[in-house]
């Protein structure tokens, strides 16, 4: 395997874990500052348990957030975005921005669409 055929598997690997729908929304809800785990839980509607302790665990492994373990009692573990993680912001706040401007125009091909496959 060549050196640019491992960097293009690694950049894709990366892309993938950037462009999951649960990382965005992730990374959305960390933002304004640190979470513990159940409020990240419940920040995140639908999210299972099982689904965000995957997801925040490939984003640690790849940099983007760090957990922290706080000595408080019961033991409480919290997370927040590395200054890595951070550098993806202005990044999702375009998305977040295209996503707004464009919202009547995506339900006006929605419907189009559908009326076109009935």
């Amino acid at each position: 395997m060549t050196d640019q055929t491992k960097k293009a598997l690694t950049s894709r690997l990366v892309l993938d874990q950037i462009a999951d729908k649960w990382t965005v929304l992730i990374l959305d809800a960390l933002c304004p500052g640190p979470l513990r785990f159940s409020a990240l839980k419940r920040a995140l509607n639908g999210i299972t348990q099982a689904s965000l302790t995957q997801a925040l665990r490939r984003l640690e492994r790849n940099g983007i957030v760090e957990r922290q373990v706080l000595s408080t009692s019961p033991v409480a573990v919290e997370y927040g975005i590395t200054p890595l993680g951070r550098s993806l912001e202005p990044l999702f706040s375009a998305i977040e921005k295209w996503s707004s401007d464009n919202l009547e125009s995506v339900a006006e091909a929605r419907a189009r669409f559908e009326a076109n496959s009935g």
